[in-house]
Order: C-alpha cells, then structure tokens, then sequence
C-alpha cells in the first residue's frame, strides 16, 4: 500500500470511542484541508484572471487567501501528527533499542502534547485579546478574531494527537510515531 493510499483509507489505531473520535477528526482534517487548499487555488487564479482582463484585482482576494492560509497551515498539523509526518531529528532515537526508543517515543509524545496545550491556552488568550479591540478586516469586515479561531482548534487536535500517541504507545506492544503510524524506515534503496 503506497503512502497516498494509506492516508486516504486511514483507520484509527485506538481501540473503542477513541478511535471513532480519531477516525472522525480524521476526516474532517481531510475535508478542511483538500478544501482550503482548492479555495485558496481558485481565489488565486480567479484575482489573476481578472487583474489582467478586467484590469481590477478582486478587492478581498488578499484576505480570503490570508484566511485560507491560517486555516490551513493549523489543520496541517494535526494531519501531520496523526499520520507521523512531522519532522523528527532522531540520530539517539535511532540508536536506542526497542525498549529505549518507546520509552524515548511516550516522553516526547507528552511533552510535545504539553507544550501544544500550552500554546492552545496562549492563542484563545490573544484572540480573546483580539476580540475585546473590536478589529475587522477592512474589505471583508469580519472581525479578525474569526480568522485566528483555527489556531487553538489545530493546537487542540495536535495535543490529542500526541497524547493519543503516548497512550497507543503505552498500550502497544510496537513504538509508534503516531496512532496508526508503526516506527520504522521504508527501504528507499532501488536496484539497478
């Protein structure tokens, strides 16, 4: 099964209401993501084409975009984690034994869940900060609180991944980088 295949059929490997709840989210990640990615696509080449045959650029094009881009960028990262695509920097992890690297996998599973939910709190209190000046976005007039509510919801989903994480490791008999994600290199070499 390639990587694309995988990542469409994804199935949660939490056992009961866990896993319902990650398949779902799981999901709905994917919906956010494919549209966003489609709107922000369409919004660009849309403002181009009328910038050049109408001669006016879609006056909320820029806003749009920037919206698109946060809420991308915040549900992003929840996918990541969920499907073990983060960035890792593992050269000691790579050296421990199994029993080294799962110990090593549930303390950076929790810590990284922790600070997530930390930088969870700090975002509802700037767009809390953000919503008591009353600020809107000058073409489109929403208020600009709005468009940062992806942040906390993308740290929210990113600590219960990793938290989840840590717990299918503790439960688990395999280390894994993510809920259905097995530890493990792929071999990359080719034959000639």
């Amino acid at each position: 099964m390639t990587d694309e295949e995988s990542e469409k059929n994804y199935h949660s490997g939490l056992p009961g209401i866990l896993g319902i709840i990650d398949n779902a989210i799981s999901k709905i990640e994917s919906v956010i993501l494919a549209l966003g990615v489609l709107l922000m696509a369409l919004n660009t080449v849309t403002n181009v084409v009328a910038r050049f045959v109408f001669g006016n650029s879609i006056m909320f094009s820029g806003e749009l975009n920037r919206i698109l881009i946060i809420m991308i960028t915040f549900a992003g990262i929840g996918y990541a984690a969920r499907h073990g695509r983060h960035i890792r920097m593992s050269a000691i992890y790579d050296a421990l034994p199994v029993g080294g690297r799962k110990a090593l996998m549930i303390c950076i599973a929790l810590f990284t869940s922790m600070i997530m939910f930390f930088l969870l709190y700090y975002s509802v209190v700037y767009i809390l900060d953000l919503y008591s000046k009353g600020r809107v976005l000058p073409s489109l007039s929403l208020p600009v609180w709005i468009i940062y509510l992806w942040v906390p919801m993308g740290f929210l989903i990113t600590g219960i991944q990793y938290l989840l994480t840590a717990i299918k490791n503790f439960t688990s008999h395999d280390v894994y980088l993510s809920t259905g994600v097995v530890d493990g290199y792929k071999d990359t070499e080719t034959e000639v």
